[in-house]
């Protein structure tokens, strides 16, 4: 069987991983238009902050080693089209040269692409995205030049709140930007992002919240002097746009169904409309078990885990997806948050119908004076049924890290508040107290 994979990254290298290690005799293709594969855009911040020594570090994967295992890897290869009727994928290489690849079954594992907003002077010199290794670079070397002083970062999200780390730590004056009221809006309830504009705040990045951008202006040589939003006009030296993503699925568009937001519909084997085609990573839905519903997240680890449901549907082995809780952290100046599932804002938004418990508490027995950190922990569950559909932790602790594991399990499995309250978890000072913080959040549940 000839399996052709659009797409070299995290999904489209599970797949053929997949493929590879538990099923023989097939012919793979890969094609990518970037000329890298493999690449964390996770750490972007990491090394543009310089945490991390080399950008190097952030691959885990290149063409040699997939060429080596007998895969046909095209990369810098841009596909034009797609003729699902007579199952061929046409290209055109780097050099012109046009290429036309037939297949048994197509993976397409496109990704996502950002949201460029449509405002005057979006096309100015020293306006930037970050996505790509390639995007990274460039971000980079913007930074290392003493002229640029002042950053403007628009969308406080994970990305935009980590790049706005990064650049203050390489000694930027950097201005954060959101629609929304707090940061990370979109994950954590208020009470826990305020926690992170504080520390955001505390660090010397100026919060502009409840701000939405309406121009950009330009200098005599067309790079942006300026950034106009609805309140002020504010000086700015380089502009990172970090308002979220959208599925890159224009070139299956007409032909797969596709969800309200643009990305395409499969069924729990990665399947889409077209029996022969299946969709992974950013480009597809996914089921929210959270939600009980199909949904849109775009996670690093959900491309990974739909990569192998789809390796293995293909090969024969038929597992089915598990859905997903959209689980997800971030560390700032030393501050850890972690969240799994709904806030209660989120769930609302979705029509679901929550209770929610707070309990703080410090991470290790009161008897242990060395970093015994506080901890913020908060579940939300579903009025009727009790069913968890949320967790959020926060902490100058690491040690939560672990823990959003167990919500998520919880969330897929149907577990309600009152099961956790009674769950059994182990007590050792150096870790926990007696009543752990987890236990007493849903021992104080309505």
């Amino acid at each position: 069987m000839k399996i052709v994979i659009l797409g070299t990254n995290h999904a489209g290298i599970a797949a053929a991983n997949t493929l590879l290690d538990h099923y023989t005799d097939n012919e793979i293709v890969m094609i990518d238009r970037n000329s890298n594969m493999s690449y964390l855009g996770c750490g972007t911040a990491i090394w543009i902050g310089r945490q991390i020594e080399s950008p190097s570090e952030l691959f885990y994967s290149n063409p040699k080693d997939f060429e080596a295992k007998g895969v046909k890897i095209m990369t810098e290869t841009e596909v034009s089209k797609i003729d699902f009727e007579n199952k061929e994928v046409h290209a055109k290489t780097i050099s012109g040269e046009t290429v036309i690849e037939s297949y048994d079954k197509l993976i397409l594992a496109m990704g996502s692409r950002p949201i460029i907003p449509n405002l005057p002077g979006k096309d100015l010199k020293g306006i930037h995205f970050l996505k790509l290794y390639q995007e990274g670079q460039t971000v980079d070397q913007e930074l290392a030049k003493p002229e640029v002083k002042r950053v403007a970062v628009i969308g406080a999200g994970y990305i935009g709140t980590e790049i706005a780390e990064a650049a203050r730590r390489r000694g930027k004056e950097v201005l954060l930007f959101d629609a929304e009221s707090t940061s990370l809006a979109s994950y954590y309830d208020e009470d826990f992002a305020k926690k992170m504009d504080d520390n955001l705040s505390e660090n010397g990045i100026k919060l502009h919240f409840s701000e939405l951008a309406t121009e950009f202006i330009g200098d005599e040589h067309g790079r942006i002097k300026q950034l106009v939003t609805n309140k002020a006009t504010y000086d700015i030296d380089l502009l990172i746009n970090c308002i979220g993503f959208t599925a890159n699925s224009a070139l299956a568009s007409e032909h797969l169904k596709l969800f309200r937001n643009g990305a395409i519909l499969v069924d729990d084997h990665q399947k889409t409309s077209d029996p022969d085609v299946y969709a992974i990573g950013d480009i597809a839905t996914i089921y929210s078990n959270a939600l009980q519903d199909t949904t849109y997240i775009a996670l690093a680890s959900n491309a990974i885990r739909t990569g192998i449901i789809a390796g293995h549907s293909i090969g024969g082995g038929e597992i089915s997806s598990p859905g997903v809780q959209g689980s997800n952290g971030i560390s700032i100046f030393g501050y850890n948050m972690v969240s799994t599932g709904y806030s209660v804002k989120s769930a609302q938004r979705f029509g679901l119908d929550v209770f929610y418990s707070d309990f703080e508490d410090q991470q290790k027995s009161w008897f242990i004076h060395n970093d015994n950190e506080m901890v913020k922990i908060r579940i939300v569950y579903e009025k009727s049924s009790r069913r968890i559909v949320g967790a959020q932790l926060a902490s100058r602790s690491e040690i939560i890290a672990g823990n959003i594991n167990m919500f998520s399990l919880a969330i897929q499995e149907s577990k309600t508040v009152d099961e956790i309250a009674l769950l059994d978890l182990f007590f050792l000072p150096h870790f926990n107290s007696p009543y752990n913080y987890m236990t007493k959040a849903a021992l104080n549940a309505n």
